[in-house]
C-alpha cells in the first residue's frame, strides 16, 4: 500500500504526538469536574479555571508564534511547550484546593500555547496548499482519538483506583508526545525571518482578509465555552436521580461520545473543505453550534437526547478546529504563518476566557437555560459575521486529477 504524498513524516509525527498528548490531558479533563466537587470548589470555579487557562494559553500562542518566526526556532518551541503539557497532571495530583488546580492547569495550557503555533506552522509547511485540509484533518483526528482514549481509560481506571493516582499516570503519555515531536517533526526551512519586525508591525502586516476573518472567530469564540463545563452540567442534572458516582460516569460517558464523533468528523470535514471550499463548511459548523446550544435549552434531561447533543458538539468543534486552521494556512503567507496561527489561537482564547467565565457565573447565579441561550445568541452573531467578513471570491482547491 502506497502512502499518500501529504501523509509525510512530519504530518504522521504530529498526529502521534497529538494522540498521546490528548490521551494524557483528556484523562485529566474528564475527571476534573468531579475532582473539584470533592475538593469543595464553588460552582463557578471550573469556568474560571477553564477560561483563564484557555486565555493564558492563547496569549502565549501569539508571542510564541511571533518569536518562533523571528528566531527560526519553531521545532525548539514545540519541544519546550510539550514538556509543560506533560508535567501539569502531576501538579493537579497534589492539589488540596481549587487554586492549586488552577495553577497546574495554567502551567499545562501555557505549555500548549508555546507548542501549538510552531507545530501548526511546521505542519502547514510540510504539505502543498491543496492538501492543508487533509493534513489538519488527520492531525485533529489523531488528536481527538487520544481524547477518546483518555476518558475511556480514565473510566476504566477510576473503578479500581483513586482520581489522584490516575492524574499521576497521565504524566506518562505526555512524555511520549514529547519524544514523538523530538523524533519526527522536521521543518523544511529553519531560517529566521529575513527582516524581523516588531510584533505590532507584524500583526498589522497580516492580510486584511485574514484580520476580518479573525473578528468572526472572536465573536463566535465568546459563545464557545469549554466543553468541560458540559460534564459538570450533566453531573448536576443527573445526581438527584442517579447519585453522584453514576452521574460522574454519565458525564464522562457523554463527553466520550462527543470526542468519538469529533475524531470521526475531523478528517472528512477537512477533506470536504478541500473539495467544496473551507468557508461554507465552517459556516455550517458554526450554525450547528447555534442549534446545539438551543437544544440544551429545550431538551428534556434524557440520556439519548443529551447523547445526540454531545455528538453535535463533536461535529461543530471538529469543523471549527479543522477549518479555522486550514483557512488560516490558506490566507497567511508562509513566512508569517506561525504568527498567523498565534493570532488565530489568541482570538479563540480571548473568546474562551470570556465565554467560560461568563457561562460559569450565569449558571451559578441565573440558571443553566439562561447560559445556553446567551451562548446561542452570540454564536449566531459570530456565524453571520463569518459569512459577512469572508464574502467575495474564495478559491476552493481543485480536485486532484
Amino acid at each position: 500500500m502506497k502512502w499518500p504524498a501529504w501523509l509525510n513524516r512530519t504530518v504522521f509525527g504530529a498526529g502521534i504526538a497529538s494522540f498521546f498528548g490528548d490521551l494524557g490531558y483528556e484523562s485529566v479533563t474528564v475527571l476534573l469536574p468531579s475532582f473539584l466537587i470533592i475538593l469543595g470548589a464553588p460552582v463557578f470555579a471550573l469556568g474560571i479555571i477553564e477560561g483563564l487557562s484557555d486565555g493564558a494559553s492563547s496569549f502565549v500562542k501569539l508571542f510564541s508564534g511571533y518569536f518562533a518566526d523571528k528566531l527560526g526556532k519553531r521545532r525548539e518551541f514545540a519541544l519546550g511547550g510539550s514538556v509543560a503539557t506533560a508535567v501539569f497532571p502531576a501538579i493537579i495530583a497534589v492539589a488540596t484546593s481549587w487554586y492549586v488546580v488552577l495553577a497546574g492547569r495554567l502551567f499545562g495550557w501555557i505549555g500548549k500555547g508555546i507548542r501549538s503555533p510552531s507545530r501548526d506552522a511546521i505542519l502547514s509547511k510540510s504539505v502543498e496548499k491543496k492538501d492543508l485540509g487533509k493534513a489538519f484533518g488527520f492531525h485533529r483526528a489523531s488528536d481527538t482519538l487520544g481524547a477518546v482514549a483518555g476518558p475511556a481509560l480514565a473510566l476504566v481506571l477510576v473503578a479500581s483506583m483513586g482520581i489522584r493516582e490516575i492524574l499521576w499516570l497521565a504524566v506518562i503519555p505526555g512524555f511520549i508526545a514529547f519524544v514523538a515531536i523530538w523524533l519526527f517533526l522536521r521543518e523544511r526551512d529553519t531560517a529566521p525571518h529575513p527582516r524581523p519586525r516588531p510584533l505590532v508591525a507584524s500583526l498589522k502586516g497580516l492580510p486584511s482578509r485574514f484580520k476580518a476573518f479573525l473578528s468572526a472567530v472572536l465573536v463566535f469564540g465568546i459563545a464557545d465555552f469549554s466543553q468541560t463545563l458540559l460534564i459538570a452540567f450533566v453531573i448536576v442534572v443527573f445526581t438527584p436521580s442517579l447519585g453522584f458516582a453514576m452521574a460522574t460516569m454519565t458525564g464522562a460517558g457523554l463527553y466520550l461520545v462527543r470526542n468519538i464523533v469529533y475524531a470521526g468528523a475531523s478528517y472528512p470535514l477537512g477533506l470536504l473543505g478541500d473539495r467544496i471550499g473551507r468557508r461554507p463548511v465552517l459556516v455550517i459548523g458554526y450554525a450547528i453550534a447555534v442549534a446545539t446550544f438551543i437544544g440544551f435549552v429545550i431538551a428534556p434531561a434524557n440520556l439519548v437526547v443529551y447523547g445526540v447533543l454531545f455528538a453535535m458538539c463533536g461535529i461543530f468543534i471538529a469543523a471549527e478546529d479543522t477549518l479555522e486552521s486550514a483557512l488560516a494556512g490558506e490566507m497567511v503567507e508562509e513566512e508569517s504563518r506561525a504568527l498567523g496561527f498565534g493570532a488565530l489561537a489568541t482570538m479563540n482564547g480571548v473568546g474562551d476566557l470570556v465565554s467560560s467565565v461568563m457561562i460559569g457565573f450565569i449558571w451559578a447565579f441565573v440558571g443553566y437555560s439562561a447560559g445556553f441561550m446567551v451562548a446561542a445568541v452570540i454564536a449566531a452573531a459570530g456565524t453571520l459575521l463569518l459569512i459577512w467578513t469572508t464574502r467575495g471570491p474564495h478559491h476552493a482547491p481543485a480536485l486532484p486529477q
